[in-house]
């Protein structure tokens, strides 16, 4: 079992940047695949980006490509987003989620692949 805390977030003015860091507890997370994912009001949850912890492979949705960077710190048991360049499209709630045994994009392209979630963490880009 895995415990994710997500950390970060706020409200920043478009074109501005934030970062978002995920704390994992629990299993040994070499594994595990960690996605973030994000949920906008009236909208589905998406996969946004997902990194395997052993390798540091990384799958990025095409809608944050250029814009966000993933890493993982395996001695803290931690991942981060970097968001730059935020638009008011990436308004939502960022989850982060982990799964034993899985694909970075079978992770990110299928929700239900995520085993364990955090809480949320909400991101609102506005002027």
């Amino acid at each position: 079992q895995v415990h994710l805390v997500e950390s970060g977030g706020g409200l920043v003015q478009p074109g501005g940047s934030l970062n978002l860091s995920c704390a994992a507890s629990g299993d040994a997370l070499d594994r595990y695949t960690i996605g973030w994912f994000r949920q906008a009001p009236g909208k589905g949850r998406e996969g946004v980006a997902c990194i395997t912890m052993s390798e540091g492979s990384i799958w990025y949705v095409d809608s944050v490509k250029g814009r966000f960077t993933m890493s993982r710190d395996n001695a803290k048991n931690t991942v981060t987003l970097q968001m730059t360049s935020l638009n008011v499209d990436d308004t939502a709630v960022y989850y982060c989620a982990a799964a034993p045994f899985t694909t970075i994009r079978h992770m990110c392209t299928e929700v239900r692949a995520a085993v364990y979630w955090g809480q949320g963490a909400q991101v609102t880009v506005s002027s």
